[in-house]
């Protein structure tokens, strides 16, 4: 899908036709859209399909009629039934009066542009609109950061009420989404240092301001995710001593329960022996079962409290 927008004194318009100082921005292109924007613009084919491949790198490329900036920025995506977090790639493409970004697919980084919500936005100010993306990404970062914290809360209070292999699987998942952010943030670091000192782009005193505000935003995003990560790695180690400190627990107890009542049983099978009698104790005698059964009772409720006292209960 491609969408061209030129702001106005009247706001942020919609238009059919490419015209100097517009954004054209493409979702999820097709082949066919691709080859017409490269074309119109003399870029590179490979460039303009950069970012639809998910593993490229965050970087800076420089060329003689063009400059394309490529980033990573946040994006839901549904695993297992739930929306979770990871990233994807977004270029932006700096020509001579026009600005083109390319993405997989729908982002509130750029929807809060077409629908005008981002103050002082101008498509014809392309280093400012390239600023601001990156700003409006660092923010996003942060605020799904937030998000994160929040779930993986309300996760281990789950974990502490019961726990099931649905809340650990949950914080694995979050723990993936940390480690995808990480990675993402810091290649956008490297990224956004190279255009704070970048010389082809055209910057004004507002403009540098602007940059090194999105700095400041992306290395608290860094430092967000590396706490919350470093949380949920001690949280999900916890945990696992504690389902393994509960298994052994169950395991002595159930060992201890098998040795008492393997008292009576070795006892129940002495005397179902098939022997005479007179070689089994209390066997002529009227009240022979009940000793028996006592005796066995006696010798087990004194090896259980021996084992009480040693807190194998």
């Amino acid at each position: 899908m491609v969408k061209i927008f030129k702001t106005s004194e009247s706001g942020v318009l919609q238009i059919e036709d490419f015209e100097s100082g517009c954004w054209v921005a493409m979702t999820n292109p097709t082949a066919e859209e691709l080859h017409e924007v490269a074309t119109r613009y003399d870029i590179d084919a490979t460039d303009m399909r950069a970012p639809l491949d998910e593993e490229e790198r965050s970087r800076i490329d420089v060329e003689d009629n063009y400059t394309l900036i490529l980033v990573d920025i946040p994006t839901i995506e549904e695993r297992n039934e739930k929306d979770w977090y990871g990233t994807i790639p977004l270029s932006i493409v700096l020509c001579n009066d026009t600005i083109i970004t390319v993405c997989l697919e729908d982002t509130p980084v750029l929807t809060a542009f077409m629908d005008g919500r981002v103050r002082n936005f101008y498509t014809h100010m392309k280093t400012r609109f390239i600023f601001q993306i990156l700003y409006r990404n660092a923010t996003l970062y942060l605020n799904y950061l937030r998000i994160i914290d929040r779930r993986s809360d309300s996760i281990e209070q789950k974990l502490h009420e019961a726990t099931r292999n649905k809340e650990l699987i949950e914080l694995l998942e979050l723990e993936k989404s940390l480690v995808f952010f990480t990675t993402s943030l810091k290649a956008n670091e490297i990224v956004l240092e190279k255009l704070l000192k970048f010389s082809a782009i055209k910057k004004y005193p507002e403009d540098e301001d602007l940059i090194e505000d999105v700095i400041v935003e992306n290395k608290q995003a860094i430092e967000m995710a590396n706490i919350y990560s470093g949380i949920l790695n001690g949280t999900m180690d916890t945990f696992a001593s504690v389902i393994s400190n509960n298994q052994n627990s169950v395991m002595k107890f159930l060992t201890t329960i098998t040795i008492v009542l393997s008292i009576p049983t070795m006892i129940a099978s002495f005397y179902g022996m098939n022997v005479k009698s007179f070689s089994m104790p209390f066997a002529d005698s009227e009240w022979g079962f009940p000793i028996v059964i006592g005796i066995s009772l006696i010798i087990s409720l004194i090896i259980a409290f021996i084992f009480r006292k040693k807190d194998l209960f």
